[in-house]
């Protein structure tokens, strides 16, 4: 019986410190409230009790969208200007 509980705490624990991080994704890791590093994907170990994910961060492609602007060209024309970032 003791030997039972103990396999399920030392599962428990390395099921806490194993961390995947996604593709397109990065995460800020605190160790004992200050930051310590970032994560980026791949597969990273937690140290119990002492490390937390602070932020997750997306790191995917983001649109901003801006409205069409009326701007003046070198020889006095002005054109209309629709942007995309």
């Amino acid at each position: 019986m003791p030997f039972i509980i103990f396999l399920v705490i030392v599962i428990f624990l390395i099921s806490t410190t194993i961390r995947i991080v996604p593709e397109a994704c990065a995460m800020v890791v605190e160790r004992l409230g200050r930051f310590h590093t970032v994560w980026r994907p791949g597969i990273h170990f937690l140290i119990p009790f002492a490390d937390r994910i602070a932020k997750r961060i997306n790191l995917k492609e983001q649109v901003a969208d801006f409205p069409p602007q009326p701007v003046i060209t070198k020889d006095n024309v002005t054109m209309r200007i629709d942007s995309v970032v």
